[in-house]
């Protein structure tokens, strides 16, 4: 479960055997998301709020080319 990114207390990461779409998996605390990478769509959450979402949104939309990277790098086209 690689760890791409800590960012404002967010954890931006990875499951090795992750599929496509190039998605991105976030937590903080007790609070887990995830997102397509691109274009950022938003796939599940639990008890992040809205304030919060669009934060970690804003985030994802400025790393989005190092997730895509990672993403190569570990897992290729899975």
């Amino acid at each position: 479960m690689p760890t791409i990114l800590i960012q404002d207390g967010y954890r931006f990461f990875f499951y090795s055997n992750d599929h496509l779409p190039q998605h991105i998996h976030v937590e903080k605390a007790d609070k887990t998301a995830k997102f397509i990478i691109e274009p950022v769509v938003l796939i599940k959450s639990a008890k992040f709020n809205s304030k919060e979402l669009k934060a970690i949104r804003s985030i994802i939309e400025d790393n989005s080319e190092l997730f895509k990277a990672k993403w190569n790098e570990h897992l290729g086209n899975n």
